[in-house]
């Protein structure tokens, strides 16, 4: 158990560090003072500026850990399909592989409900 712990922290720290460099940058280069200035104003007005508001942050939120969610249980559903084959017809590891298994999708089930559960109330939401 402390073997399959590791393995799975392991797992999304490996996700965690391949999503950050996946965050947009919006990062201007300007060549002097006026330009800097005008690239700021641009940015904080116009159309290339990140949206804040509550809804925007809440589904981008929704939408990484659904990532991890997914990641993590078709990992689970490997692991869980590897523990059946590996089982020799033993009835107790046959039976821990088939939870492992239907969990992992249970677990995706969930996940998309909740999803589905968040776009609603955004969409309720006022703007």
């Amino acid at each position: 158990m402390k073997k399959l712990s590791l393995i799975i922290a392991s797992v999304l720290g490996v996700f965690a560090v391949a999503l950050a460099p996946a965050l947009p940058a919006y990062a201007v280069t300007c060549t002097d003072a006026a330009s800097c200035v005008t690239s700021g104003v641009d940015n904080a007005g116009g159309s290339t500026a990140p949206k804040t508001d509550a809804g925007t942050i809440i589904k981008t939120i929704v939408n990484i850990l659904l990532f991890v969610i997914g990641a993590v249980s078709v990992i689970m559903i490997v692991i869980g399909g590897f523990k059946y084959v590996l089982s020799n017809g033993e009835s107790a590891a046959v039976t821990s592989a088939k939870n492992t298994i239907f969990y992992a999708v249970i677990g995706l089930v969930v996940a998309a409900l909740a999803y589905a559960i968040v776009q609603w109330v955004i969409s309720v939401l006022p703007k």
